[in-house]
């Protein structure tokens, strides 16, 4: 089940909803967890069962931290805890990578191994292991609250809003909401309108332009105006899927009385890759900070560490978004030009020039990262650079639609006037923090909302089903 479903839209979020708002309040998270389960059940069952066991797992090593006599001990429950957790996450995501990977090394396959199955990968399981690892050390660190109940714990990992795909929740951020949060109609109505707007981003901007983007990707000697085409369509494409789904996160949070962290801040305006990453994915890129830039030393014990530590947690962030060679090299790229930037100066820089080369820059890694393997992307970077000749198939000229072009205008011309539209939306639609409460500041986003709703709905009723990208994380 996801957001842009008929089911969901339809049948479990007003059922939800409605439950939800007549429940008593010592009852919400008993509610919560148990909508949230019933979200992710939907997929599969039985992995809804290593969902359950990772947070049984991280509560009881909680609490073993916790109450450890020592800071030696604690620190010892610490480490089981998180290499349990790591461990969930490297068996399902990783093993069939590190096996296909050695297998090649020695010209083999699998099958010759003597392992004839491949793990399946559940979904979230990137987002939840990460919570979860984040509780302990929060735990061993003295940061995390101290007395939690089992009940808003695991409502917590599985709160079915950022549940499949973030944003990357900390509980030391949100147990005070557990324990007491409002709800009002500005609350519920802006949230609304927040994951409409998200939606809207999916449907009418990502869905529309990824034509384009898979056509460049298929093809195995795009020309250079396919390459550019696919590429420039993927970049923003991704953007609109991704930032779409953190907007009905949110907004969904919103609704059910919670305040998530934001996710994106128009990274399209970066001009350096050290700012993309302060606006693009957030809460991962806190969560690499925190639990592992800063442990690994930061930028505290010289230069030549600080590069080593920016390389090494970028490649680490591209694995996390999946088991490919293609990930390692994205990672690569983006901490290469990291710490390229602190040791020339260039993440200072805040030129026209500058915001150039890091759309350019940020646009080549996006090749990469779009690739089913290196191979594709090797063909699509030569079709960039002309080797594949300018003009295009004709069955890849048919392909090209006056429609998707149009979007892909319409999508980038959003893109361009984002960081305007944001501050109209902040500024004119949204209460301002400790304004009183009430209808009249629902009235504007109810308009748009409707507006928003039923254009999206529209479209959305005439395409085919299209899951976010980020599922696949």
């Amino acid at each position: 089940m996801v957001f842009s479903s008929e089911t969901f839209l339809f049948l479990f979020l007003p059922g939800f909803l409605a439950l939800y708002y007549l429940t008593p309040w010592r009852f919400k998270s008993v509610t919560l967890l148990a909508g949230s389960y019933a979200f992710y059940a939907w997929w599969r069952v039985d992995f809804l069962l290593l969902l359950i066991g990772t947070t049984v797992w991280t509560y009881v090593l909680g609490r073993q931290i916790r109450h450890a006599a020592t800071g030696a001990t604690a620190k010892r429950w610490m480490a089981v805890g998180v290499i349990g957790c790591l461990g969930v996450l490297g068996v399902f995501k990783y093993f069939n990578f590190f096996v296909g990977s050695f297998a090649d090394l020695f010209g083999t396959s699998p099958e010759a191994m003597g392992i004839h199955w491949q793990i399946l990968l559940p979904i979230g399981i990137s987002f939840y292991v990460f919570q979860s690892v984040s509780y302990l050390i929060d735990t061993y660190r003295g940061d995390a609250p101290e007395d939690v109940r089992l009940i808003d714990f695991a409502a917590f990992i599985a709160l079915f809003p950022q549940l499949i795909a973030g944003p990357i929740l900390r509980y030391k951020d949100l147990a005070g909401q557990f324990q007491h949060r409002t709800h009002s109609m500005d609350k519920f109505t802006n949230g609304l309108f927040r994951f409409f707007v998200g939606l809207a981003k999916k449907v009418l901007l990502a869905d529309a332009v990824a034509p384009l983007a898979d056509l460049a990707f298929s093809s195995p000697d795009p020309s250079l105006t396919l390459a550019w085409l696919g590429a420039v369509a993927y970049m923003v494409q991704l953007y609109f899927d991704f930032s779409g789904y953190s907007d009905m996160a949110i907004g969904l949070g919103q609704m059910l009385g919670f305040r998530f962290i934001e996710n994106f801040e128009t990274p399209y305006i970066s001009r350096s890759i050290t700012e993309f990453w302060k606006r693009w994915h957030i809460s991962l890129s806190v969560w690499l900070r925190d639990y592992l830039y800063i442990p690994l030393g930061g930028n505290r014990r010289g230069n030549r560490r600080t590069y080593v530590n920016l390389l090494t947690v970028m490649v680490l962030g591209g694995l996390w978004h999946g088991a490919a060679w293609t990930f390692v090299v994205w990672g690569a790229w983006h901490g290469g030009w990291m710490a390229l930037e602190r040791a020339t100066g260039l993440d200072r820089s805040r030129s026209v020039l500058a915001l150039g080369r890091t759309l350019l820059l940020v646009l080549i890694g996006w090749v990469v990262f779009r690739a089913p393997d290196m191979g594709q992307a090797f063909a699509v970077y030569g079709g960039m650079l002309g080797l594949n000749g300018a003009g295009m198939a004709p069955e890849a000229a048919l392909a090209l639609t006056g429609e998707s072009l149009a979007f892909l205008v319409i999508a980038i011309a959003v893109v361009i006037a984002e960081p305007w539209l944001m501050r109209f939306t902040h500024e004119r639609l949204m209460p301002e923090a400790g304004a009183p409460l009430g209808v009249t500041t629902a009235v504007a986003p109810t308009v748009l909302v409707g507006s928003v709703a039923v254009l999206t709905l529209l479209k959305l009723a005439e395409q085919s089903f299209s899951p976010f990208l980020y599922f696949q994380f």
